[in-house]
């Protein structure tokens, strides 16, 4: 009996693996082309004042752009390579997977305009929260 259920996991898991490869793949060739297409000169003149005005900058980025966790990863660790400061990429991720401005018309139908917006919001702030406390630290930290 255990043998069986075994076998029937391990067949829907690798059902599982092989119907998400192709998404997989296809996202991370779409972020490869988003990171081609903004340049570093692009993303220098647009970060690297303070770290208010980054943090902000990113979530804003990240609130608009929204997307999958997976992707934000890709993109935050080219963005760190380029000289974009871990502030600005953390906001970004922050507010990459919580904040949809772009989801918004459909959530505020679903869930309600005032408690979409509040949700936005809310985590908009949090996301800059969460970037300055990450950034911190791990500054203390060292």
């Amino acid at each position: 009996m255990p043998a069986r259920r075994l076998k029937t996991s391990l067949r829907k898991t690798a059902r599982t693996f092989v119907n998400l490869l192709p998404i997989v793949v296809g996202m991370l060739l779409l972020t490869s082309l988003g990171v081609t297409l903004f340049p570093e000169s692009l993303s220098a003149g647009l970060f690297g004042h303070s770290d208010m005005l980054d943090s902000l900058i990113g979530a804003s980025v990240g609130s608009i752009a929204a997307g999958h966790p997976l992707t934000s990863y890709v993109l935050g660790g080219e963005l760190l390579r380029s000289g974009v400061s871990l502030i600005a990429v953390t906001a970004l991720i922050v507010s990459w997977v919580s904040v949809g401005i772009v989801q918004l018309p459909a959530e505020m139908l679903m869930l309600g305009p005032r408690f979409a917006i509040y949700r936005n919001v809310i985590c908009f702030v949090s996301a800059i929260t969460i970037a300055f406390l990450c950034v911190y630290t791990l500054r203390v930290i060292g």
